[in-house]
């Protein structure tokens, strides 16, 4: 099976989970501790990951939430410490990944620890975390080849943790660990990987290798078709190689960063009385956010139309019935979002990272009339 050298080894396979052992021999990890979920948990395939880390016996610890909380990190972090474990495999979704990322760095970095964040420009006081290897059960966020972990902290702020030490070691990305997804979460995560790879394109920074992936990842969604495919037969091996392809490459091409989508998505994901998915957040979101893009943004949204086999005004609404035919809720009121939400939500999106890489300038005024229109 082939293995990519991008920002990290990524073993890309059917099957890959079974290089767990070998991955943690060569990384030197004697004592590893298995970050998961209890969904996966109870549905076995935490058990499965570590019978692949034999005849290593991993610490499991199966307490992620959705959108981790600064207070879970901790009590993460102490389990890890507690345990004497000398490195991490992160197992899930984009919370699992993200939450074996921050244990990584609580467990290893003095607090306060938000002062590592983005925000308070903290990047160069992140150092080396232990090894970290991660294995993706969707295919939307591309954490596990990222360098960023999104964790909600004490004080309400959703804050990006970011450095070169928090990419995984290596990333085991097996399709079949997705078999069986159900469509909701397929759906979701989908939308998640193809915002991903449209708002990398049409940011303003200059990659051309990045925009060529994102390219490829948009036409594998939507004109391949791979999305509707996996929604509609969640035993689709094919179908769930290429979306967990697509949810790759977004990752690889968000180094050129992102857009007003992913600022408002983070910015409504710090609710935790709520938790929304971010997958959903940012399906809502899109399209609105690109039809107030696309007058700025000509040449790019003629490229983007190509690889989706629409015109370059077409892709706004074909992105939202794309959404609306795989079943994901059009409105954020679905997910128990409110008006009285909407100036937190804005004021934390004009904070965002995100929010500096869309390809126009946007006000708060912008972002208000985007809340409403979604809302």
């Amino acid at each position: 099976m082939p293995t990519f050298h991008w920002l990290t080894p990524c073993v890309f396979d059917h099957g890959a989970v079974a290089k767990l052992a070998a991955t943690l021999a060569r990384l030197g990890v004697s004592r590893p501790f298995l970050v998961s979920d209890a969904g996966l948990l109870a549905a076995g395939v935490v058990d499965r990951v570590a019978a692949a880390a034999s005849p290593l016996s991993p610490v499991i610890w199966a307490q992620t939430q959705p959108n981790p909380t600064e207070a879970e990190v901790i009590a993460g972090a102490e389990a890890y410490r507690a345990a004497g474990c000398d490195g991490i495999v992160a197992v899930g979704g984009g919370s699992s990944l993200d939450m074996g990322k921050a244990i990584g760095l609580f467990a290893t970095h003095a607090p306060p620890h938000a002062r590592y964040g983005a925000a308070q420009r903290g990047t160069r006081l992140i150092g080396p975390i232990p090894p970290l290897v991660a294995i993706p059960t969707t295919a939307g966020t591309g954490s596990e080849v990222s360098s960023g972990a999104m964790v909600t902290l004490a004080d309400g702020r959703k804050e990006i943790f970011i450095a070169h030490h928090l990419l995984p070691a290596t990333a085991l990305c097996d399709p079949e660990l997705t078999l069986g997804l159900p469509p909701g979460l397929t759906a979701a995560t989908g939308m998640d990987a193809l915002t991903h790879c449209i708002e990398a394109f049409l940011s303003p920074m200059v990659n051309p290798v990045a925009d060529g992936i994102a390219l490829d990842g948009i036409e594998r969604v939507v004109r391949g078709g791979w999305l509707a495919r996996a929604v509609a037969d969640g035993t689709d091996r094919e179908a769930r190689w290429h979306m967990m392809m697509a949810s790759y490459q977004g990752a690889l091409a968000f180094v050129k960063g992102l857009g007003a989508t992913h600022a408002l998505s983070h910015a409504a994901g710090r609710l935790t009385d709520l938790r929304p998915h971010h997958g959903t957040l940012n399906a809502i979101l899109l399209p609105h956010v690109l039809k107030l893009n696309a007058p700025h943004c000509g040449p790019q949204m003629e490229r983007l139309g190509r690889a989706m086999g629409v015109s370059a005004g077409a892709v706004p609404d074909t992105i939202a019935a794309l959404s609306a035919a795989l079943g994901v809720p059009a409105r954020l009121g679905a997910l128990g979002l409110t008006h009285a939400h909407g100036e937190g939500v804005v004021s934390h999106a004009l904070a965002d990272l995100a929010h500096a890489t869309n390809p126009v300038p946007l006000d708060q005024a912008a972002y208000e009339a985007l809340y409403a229109a979604a809302l």
